[in-house]
């Protein structure tokens, strides 16, 4: 029997990777609009705008770019534990490159005075950004190169800089907690331009992302590999060489997230920096309807479900939860993607859909 436009038109949503995530945001938004007053409403201050969807976006920007990065890296087959302790490594190598005089013990009166100066920096803010980018790199390539060429099993292998991490980062400063006080990098995470800066920054990340996943035919060769990386290398696709990129893009795009976040709350601290996002950017991947088993991706998806973390958290601050609590509360979120995601739900929107064509 001969399919109305609309049927067409519902599979096809629902086959979607977009579906799930934007229903799910949806539904979390009406849930905020009936309960929380005013939580739609933007205000206009000196010609930017604020207001709670806007601290979504904002405050969601730096799991966003962390789950650009392990899109990637799930897509292969893998995943990276490590990209919350690469942020706290890329906050310390900032913070010492714009002012080292902190760990110095004795200093002379002229020298003092640039610790808390904010026009002061040591090294010029591009020779900062470029310095901490490459470190974040350099980072993503050795958990590629123990992946791919040393064949350590992904979780394994990324445990080891998670965990090894936060040391690093810790000897870079020897131990202490530098504050930041060079304002043009503060505007990298506060600077507003309408939006937030960071969300530009995201923005920015994601469409390079998506030129070079989509553009070319580097996006079908992650998730070649992804699906069966043994029949990829008969078809002639380095399955090493693709996944040592997708890891290494998932360390830039941490020194990026590890920028934004430092120079937000001002200071390297590279013990709580980052902590335990990088759950949260699986969580986003996986709500944006990447399998944790590899092969098709959506960055925009992964995007989406950033947001829905962060839109979850906004409305859970709103009606007071504690912190600590929100663990407990991502905690039934993944159960309930992961039933989502089943077959069981995939079967009963098939035949939904069938029904609807009927």
């Amino acid at each position: 029997m001969k399919q109305s436009g609309f049927s067409l038109a519902w599979r096809k949503a629902t086959e979607s990777r977009l579906f799930l995530p934007l229903i799910a945001l949806a539904l979390i938004l009406l849930f905020d609009l009936i309960t929380i007053p005013g939580f739609f409403s933007i205000q206009t201050r000196d010609g930017n705008l604020y207001g709670s969807l806007i601290d979504i976006v904002r405050n969601g920007s730096t799991v966003a770019l962390l789950a650009i990065g392990m899109t990637l890296v799930i897509a292969t087959g893998g995943v990276d534990l490590s990209v919350g302790a690469i942020m706290a490594i890329a906050a310390s190598v900032a913070a010492l490159l714009m002012n080292p005089y902190v760990l110095a013990k004795e200093l002379p009166p002229h020298l003092m005075s640039l610790i808390n100066d904010p026009t002061f920096t040591f090294q010029p803010l591009w020779v900062v950004i470029l310095a901490t980018l490459l470190v974040a790199t350099l980072c993503g390539v050795w958990n590629g190169i123990l992946v791919a060429y040393v064949r350590i099993q992904a979780m394994v292998a990324t445990l080891i800089l998670m965990i090894a991490g936060r040391g690093i980062a810790q000897l870079i400063t020897n131990g202490v907690r530098i504050q930041i006080f060079y304002e043009p990098y503060a505007f990298i995470g506060q600077g507003w331009i309408v939006l937030p800066v960071s969300v530009y920054i995201v923005a920015i990340v994601f469409v390079l992302a998506w030129l070079f996943t989509r553009k070319t035919a580097i996006g079908l060769f992650i998730e070649s590999v992804g699906v069966n990386f043994r029949s990829s290398y008969f078809a002639g696709i380095s399955e090493k060489r693709i996944k040592l990129l997708a890891y290494t893009f998932c360390g830039f795009c941490a020194g990026i997230a590890g920028l934004v976040d430092s120079s937000n709350i001002k200071t390297s601290d590279a013990y709580n920096l980052g902590m335990w996002l990088e759950m949260d950017a699986i969580l986003a991947v996986v709500i944006g309807g990447t399998l944790m088993s590899g092969g098709r991706f959506s960055l925009f998806a992964s995007i989406v479900g950033a947001w829905v973390i962060q839109a979850i958290s906004t409305s859970m601050y709103a009606f007071g939860v504690p912190a600590f609590a929100l663990q407990a509360i991502k905690a039934v979120v993944v159960i309930f993607v992961i039933l989502l995601y089943s077959e069981q739900a995939r079967s009963l929107v098939q035949r939904i859909s069938a029904r609807q064509g009927a």
